[in-house]
């Protein structure tokens, strides 16, 4: 058995030592409450928007949000992972999760694909998402990597825990306002389920730290301003899927705990046959077509090598 925790944060936009500071607070009190494996959200040095501020803060792979992760590691002698925006020697930014140990950092995770207007602020990565620690196989995947059903394949049956997490933001309350109200309370029960099925498809337990809070900002190649919020459902859930604890994003700033068993189990659920694990509705399918094409050139221009 062991004790982990799962961290919610309402970050700061681009405000990166107020969000470090934020991190090391509540990792630091989830501490003290005895987790021993914590759990930060991805962008967890900036949050996450169409924000043309974000390119000037990817940090290096040594920089300080790795710092932060070393440090909790070390003086509380627990494993600590999150992911971040980071500009790697080669000048291209990539959306790198970290863990750390006691000794140091275990091994990264690079987000596969980006999702919808993320793709203006980093490139995906190749790695299959498997990380060693002492005494376990560390599965990890963010945001909408617990939509694929590649994600899960290269996770089943390989890892003891999964640890995730993601920045999923809403719908906005656009017109007509009945049917944006359906597609949002869909995409809000999707975002509350990912992370808890995902468990059933790997055969592991998964923690799930998440934001919450106001989100506002442009819309890439839209005359309409994006203003929504993100839809939190930090959560821990054991192999078979059963939720130990979880947080809602109206619950805002601060950490779910639980104990859980790691250990690779027989997944309980067959991935489809088909590229998403879960349908995403006519707009999100839009928006990640779209913004895919949008971002790729906007990131050319403006985010990439240096």
């Amino acid at each position: 058995m062991v004790r982990v925790a799962a961290v919610q944060l309402t970050a700061v936009p681009v405000d990166i030592d107020a969000n470090l500071a934020a991190c090391e607070r509540l990792a630091t009190a989830a501490v003290r409450d005895g987790a021993e494996i914590v759990a930060l959200p991805e962008f967890f040095t900036t949050g996450i928007a169409f924000d043309d501020r974000l390119p000037a803060a990817a940090l290096p792979p040594d920089g300080v949000a790795t710092k932060l992760l070393c440090d909790l590691a070390a003086r509380h002698d627990i494993l600590v992972g999150g992911s971040f925006l980071c500009r790697d020697r080669d000048g291209h930014v990539r959306n790198a999760y970290l863990l750390a140990g006691p000794d140091g950092i275990l091994g990264r995770h690079d987000k596969d694909l980006p999702t919808m207007w993320e793709n203006s602020f980093y490139i995906g990565g190749t790695d299959d998402g498997v990380l060693t620690a002492p005494g376990y196989r560390i599965g990890v995947a963010l945001c909408w990597e617990l939509m694929r059903t590649q994600t899960a394949h290269r996770l089943r049956g390989r890892v003891d825990l999964v640890l995730a997490g993601s920045g999923w933001w809403s719908i906005p309350a656009w017109r007509p306002a009945p049917l944006f109200r359906l597609m949002e309370a869909r995409n809000k029960a999707t975002a509350q389920t990912a992370a808890i099925s995902f468990a059933r498809y790997v055969g592991a337990p998964a923690v799930h730290a998440a934001h919450a809070g106001p989100l506002d900002c442009p819309t890439p190649w839209f005359p309409l301003r994006y203003r929504g919020h993100f839809e939190g459902s930090t959560a821990i859930t054991d192999a078979h899927g059963h939720v130990i604890a979880q947080r809602h994003h109206s619950q805002g700033e601060g950490y779910v705990i639980g104990d859980i068993v790691p250990g690779a189990q027989p997944p309980q659920q067959q991935p489809p046959n088909r590229f998403w694990l879960h349908r995403r509705g006519t707009l999100p399918a839009l928006a990640w077509t779209y913004q895919r094409t949008h971002g790729r050139r906007w990131y050319a221009r403006h985010g990439g090598t240096r």
